[in-house]
């Protein structure tokens, strides 16, 4: 009776040692074999191998387009090391960087994590569209699907509202997986400076002045490219709507030197004061008809909250702050005083 009980358990343990010893080797392949060749496949990036998996693709295609890039991977191994790993759902899409030389399990395990090369694009507050436009299409990492377009063509392939895209996009750091479309980058732009924009319209005070959120955002990148000090925006806000308010021009140099366009040479000529154009704030009444440039959050906000001030007139003093002034005559002393260094002697000083 021994002996067969011996033979009866012979069979199911020899069965349970092969499994064992499979599922050993299965474990042994996912987490030690190296799949990812040593050599670099992308010379911006010679630390790792590169490779890209789409959106909403499953397991089984984030296989075979491992493979199409030259990862040595078994596409069932991968998908039955997923399910064993408990990652299948929650592979994520991006472009990755994996170590030479990584294990299955290894990309499967960064991919859940969703640890992908990441790239980001700054747009800073008072820039032009011209400057920011440059600025897109020489960035390395992205696709570039509006290059070349005329600005009609630009503003209708990215959904804007206005045909001039001049100050519709929100000043940020947009991170991107690298390949990203650059309309994608603009439209997430655009959305952000409409939200921002439909927020501070809604806190405006309604004093006429200003009779549309357009006519806030042109305001506002007036401000920003006057302020030379973050705490003087509500004070520069105010001067320009107490002008708008009793009909003074503005009178604002950034306007005409945007009118001048890319070829201005930084040096702004009264010829240049002269010239008539719809930026000339100097010869034209009210707001120009775009706004100049992307206007900060704290911009926005100086001209929904300006600061209570009667002042018309303010001036450079040459250290980034402003003198402002609420008459001409205490204007034209403050500019002789920082402009024009005219000093009056003193009674001790000699002639």
């Amino acid at each position: 009776m021994r002996k067969k009980r011996a033979s009866f358990w012979a069979l199911p343990l020899k069965l349970f040692g092969i499994a064992a010893l499979t599922a050993l080797l299965f474990y042994a392949t996912l987490f030690f074999w190296g799949v990812v060749p040593s050599a670099a496949n992308d010379p911006a990036r010679p630390g790792g191998f590169t490779a890209k998996v789409t959106p909403k693709s499953g397991v089984a295609s984030i296989a075979q387009q491992l493979q199409n890039q030259g990862i040595e991977l078994n596409s069932i191994v991968f998908q039955l090391g997923s399910r064993a790993l408990l990652v299948k759902a929650k592979l994520k899409p991006g472009t990755y960087l994996f170590p030479f030389n990584a294990s299955m399990a290894s990309i499967l395990l960064q991919m859940a994590r969703g640890e992908s090369i990441k790239e980001s694009i700054t747009f800073v507050p008072g820039m032009a569209i011209w400057q920011l436009r440059q600025l897109v299409d020489t960035h390395p990492a992205l696709e570039h699907q509006t290059k070349g377009l005329t600005s009609a063509a630009f503003s209708k392939a990215v959904n804007l509202s206005h045909t001039n895209a001049e100050g519709l996009f929100f000043p940020d750091t947009y991170v991107f997986d690298p390949g990203e479309s650059d309309l994608v980058i603009y439209r997430r732009a655009a959305d952000a400076m409409q939200k921002n924009l439909a927020k501070a319209w809604g806190n405006m005070p309604n004093t006429g002045v200003l009779k549309s959120p357009y006519d806030l955002l042109i305001l506002a990148s007036i401000v920003e490219k006057e302020t030379g000090k973050s705490s003087e925006r509500s004070q520069i806000a105010a001067v320009f709507l107490n002008r708008l308010q009793i009909g003074m021009r503005l009178q604002t140099d950034p306007t005409v030197i945007y009118g001048i366009g890319p070829q201005f040479d930084g040096n702004l000529r009264k010829v240049d004061l002269r010239r008539d154009s719809p930026y000339n704030t100097y010869m034209r009444a009210g707001l120009p008809p775009t706004p100049i440039a992307i206007p900060s959050a704290e911009s926005l906000l100086a001209v929904v909250n300006p600061a209570k001030s009667d002042a018309l007139y303010f001036v450079a003093k040459g250290d980034g702050s402003s003198h402002f002034s609420k008459t001409l005559t205490e204007h034209e002393k403050a500019v002789d005083r920082y402009q024009r260094r005219i000093t009056t002697p003193s009674k001790t000083s000699s002639p």
